[in-house]
């Protein structure tokens, strides 16, 4: 089969690889598409979380078929597999980005998105390679979804960046009398800000420089938006708060700025919750996150348990993916896709299969 393989930084090829089969309780599936993540564009430039440096191990290990936003069919079932995942051959499904081990803590109580293992589709090979390839194997560990015939292309290849979206403003806590900032309205912010407005929280902030995207929030529900390259954010946001600051400001540019711009965004007593995913380390004032505010400082970690979620709120119409996906290509053209995944030219890349 046809599949882009990651050898290492900017080292990314179109090969001819074996096709996957299926053991005991596992899947093959033909991809329908797979998405270019933010943290793809990043492995691919070489940034240090990915590839290890200064005494830190390599996470991503090469070679490897990477991609972990996809979707596709059911083409071949192993012993077991279709009563194990509840699926029939046809079936058009996704899997979690996660491949648990079902061995350790977190696993056996019910916390696998933190995994101790930690395998992830698209980043190491032990387990299963990613999505950009013309099919891929599911092992028996993976959380597999059915996705209804209902949903467009489109949507069915948001499930996985939408339910990260889910998890992070379930975090949030959001409650009705909040001044919510969401700062990046790329496709995880994007769909950040259809949760939070479900929430209906008092008023809701996205923060972003591109024009477009910030057309998009405001279709979206946002009721403000801030251009931080023209606009003092601090000084809108203390005109919505009587100058105390917002109650919740989540974190998705992947940007340092974006981390000390919520340290002073934030309200004594606020929630911070913080999802990207980082080209490089960040460093911050801490006495601000202790002494002088007493933060709450979250994490959000992958979509636990929101799959489910994302495909009903999108059956139902509250959640989409349009205007989110930009552009699409073959797996052929994955270089061009890549190129314009890593600029502001774009949203969300998809790459699709023959069978999309």
């Amino acid at each position: 089969m046809q599949a882009v393989v990651c050898h290492g930084p900017k080292d990314y090829r179109l090969e001819r690889v074996a096709r996957p089969t299926a053991g005991p309780h596992e899947l093959v599936i033909e991809i329908a598409a797979c998405g270019i993540c933010a943290s793809d564009c990043k492995c691919h430039s070489g940034a240090a979380m990915f590839w290890g440096g200064n005494g830190k191990p390599a996470w991503v290990k090469a070679p490897v078929i990477p991609g972990h936003e996809f979707f596709g069919y059911v083409v071949e079932a192993g012993p077991g597999a279709e009563a194990h995942f509840g699926v029939a051959i046809g079936d058009r499904v996704i899997a979690e980005q996660i491949v648990p081990c079902d061995k350790c803590r977190y696993c056996v109580s019910g916390q696998y998105h933190m995994c101790e293992v930690h395998h992830i589709f698209g980043f190491q090979r032990e387990v299963a390679d990613g999505g950009m390839a013309d099919f891929m194997r599911l092992p028996a560990t993976a959380r597999v979804h059915k996705i209804p015939a209902s949903l467009s292309l489109n949507d069915a290849a948001m499930i996985e960046p939408m339910a990260c979206a889910v998890h992070t403003v379930k975090r949030a806590d959001v409650q009705l009398d909040d001044v919510v900032v969401i700062a990046g309205a790329g496709p995880l912010g994007l769909g950040m800000v259809q949760i939070a407005h479900l929430k209906t929280p008092k008023k809701l902030v996205v923060i972003d420089p591109v024009p477009a995207r910030r057309a998009l929030a405001i279709a979206f529900g946002a009721d403000v938006t801030i251009d931080p390259l023209s606009e003092d954010a601090r000084a809108v946001i203390d005109g919505l708060t009587a100058g105390y600051g917002c109650d919740v400001y989540i974190e998705t540019t992947g940007v340092p700025v974006g981390v000390t711009q919520g340290l002073e965004l934030i309200r004594k007593l606020g929630r911070f919750v913080e999802f990207s995913v980082f080209g490089k380390e960040t460093s911050a004032d801490w006495s601000i996150i202790g002494d002088r505010k007493e933060l709450d400082v979250r994490g959000a970690h992958l979509g636990p348990y929101c799959y489910p979620i994302v495909i009903d709120l999108m059956v139902r119409g509250l959640l989409t993916s349009r205007g989110i996906v930009t552009h699409d290509f073959t797996l052929g053209e994955w270089e061009q896709a890549f190129a314009l995944a890593n600029s502001l030219d774009s949203i969300k890349v998809l790459l699709k299969g023959a069978r999309a």
